[in-house]
């Protein structure tokens, strides 16, 4: 579904202004690129905070509190 509402938007950009989809094709997988450090950070954070979770919350589960 995300793929065909992007298919459609590029669609409508390509109506409106034909060079600036054609930069967006062209410049897309540059973009790509330069966000996969962040992607990777992001997923580096979210596994710290879930470690650190579930060492705030181990003493409750071993007492049983659920």
């Amino acid at each position: 579904m995300k793929t065909l509402l992007t298919f459609i938007l590029l669609v409508l950009l390509f109506v409106i202004c034909w060079p600036l989809a054609i930069l967006t094709l062209l410049l897309w997988p540059l973009f790509w690129l330069l966000s996969i450090p962040f992607r990777i950070v992001g997923t580096l954070m979210e596994a710290i905070l879930a470690t650190v979770k579930s060492i705030l919350f181990l003493p409750a589960r071993i007492l049983g509190h659920k």
